[in-house]
């Protein structure tokens, strides 16, 4: 059985390798599910983030490595039980001078700009915080948004905390920052995605997902890339 699953650039869950091969936690646990279920072959495409639905859409590949899962989103594609749970968070330059803790700190300075990738959660968050047009700027891909931010284009870049402390931790000018979870509220969760008419892959991936999510296994491989029992635990605990 080939499948052929599509990502794109975005450490540390999906990312071209220095050979060329899709690497990254995300394309790990696919490897491991898809082997499970019996796949011998796993073709993975490069693509960007507004063609991953279209894509898979249209049956140009498989699945997607997970994105989150949105209502949204759901009306045009069939998604698999949650495989992480993410909070939002900025990457600032060292220091932060201009103190962006939250997308209410972005919309509070008119002259704050914050780079976004398009189609993301995060453009929605900023906007219900009232974080207005002209301070967003979009990038197709996350290297051009980092170097924007390096080079001053932007104050801060939105992305997941988990993401973004990988961006600092590779560039030294650069700080990530956290954006603090209500108490109230839940990080939103990520999922593969599916064509809707692709019932057995994504029963057989559903199935290898259910027994595999938060075993010991499951949590030591990805901690190699930084996600934590956060990460894992609030979508580990409501398998179904």
């Amino acid at each position: 059985m080939k499948v052929r699953i599509a990502y794109i650039e975005e450490p540390p869950f999906y990312w071209t390798g220095k050979d060329h091969s899709a690497m990254g936690a995300d394309i790990e646990l696919a490897d491991v599910v898809l082997r499970a279920i019996g796949a011998s072959t796993i073709e993975y495409q490069l693509t960007s983030f507004e063609e991953l639905l279209p894509g898979v859409q249209e049956s140009r590949w498989d699945m997607n490595v997970p994105i989150f899962a949105t209502s949204e989103r759901a009306k045009h594609v069939a998604f698999s039980v949650p495989v992480w749970s993410l909070g939002d968070g900025f990457v600032v330059h060292r220091g932060n001078p201009k103190a962006l803790t939250s997308y209410a700190a972005v919309a509070a300075k008119s002259d704050a700009r914050l780079g976004i990738i398009p189609g993301q959660i995060q453009f929605g968050s900023a906007k219900s915080a009232g974080v207005s047009d002209s301070q967003i700027v979009m990038f197709k891909h996350q290297p051009d948004a980092v170097a924007a931010l390096l080079a001053g284009k932007i104050d801060a870049f939105a992305a997941t905390a988990v993401g973004n402390r990988v961006i600092a931790s590779a560039n030294k000018e650069l700080e990530a920052v956290a954006h603090e979870i209500s108490k109230k509220g839940k990080a939103p969760v990520g999922a593969f995605s599916f064509n809707k008419s692709n019932h057995g892959l994504l029963h057989a991936v559903n199935e290898q997902l259910r027994a595999y999510l938060g075993s010991a296994e499951h949590r030591t491989r990805m901690s190699k890339y930084g996600l934590t029992q956060t990460e894992i635990d609030a979508i580990s605990a409501g398998k179904k």
